[in-house]
């Protein structure tokens, strides 16, 4: 049950900080709690299999941001908003690939 809640807890996490509407202020403190739950799966081997594939969804979405970003001329508002939400999709991904990074590391893999 534990696992369940953390696991939950990490998509819940993930798919608000994948919304645009947030302030600075608000992504910091999800990406807090995101780290938190993170934590309590790092210990256990059977959850990193959730984690890549969390991770390569990631991935998927920030080539994503990148052909929209590259749709929008450049100058334009709407260029302007993929570009931070280019970078905020960077960001993120950046934490889920060094989790998995320190969790295979940590475990000789």
């Amino acid at each position: 049950m534990y696992g369940y809640v953390t696991r939950a807890n990490i998509d819940r996490y993930l798919n608000v900080l994948y919304s645009t509407d947030l302030t600075s202020h608000e992504r910091q403190t999800v990406t807090r709690l995101l780290l938190g739950e993170f934590d309590k799966l790092r210990h256990d081997p059977a959850q990193l299999e959730f984690v890549e594939t969390r991770a390569a969804n990631g991935r998927e979405r920030v080539n994503h941001a990148r052909r929209l970003r590259e749709s929008y001329a450049l100058g334009t508002i709407e260029r302007e908003e993929s570009d931070r939400l280019l970078v905020d999709v960077e960001s993120l991904q950046s934490l889920l690939d060094a989790f998995i990074v320190a969790c295979t590391s940590s475990r000789g893999i």
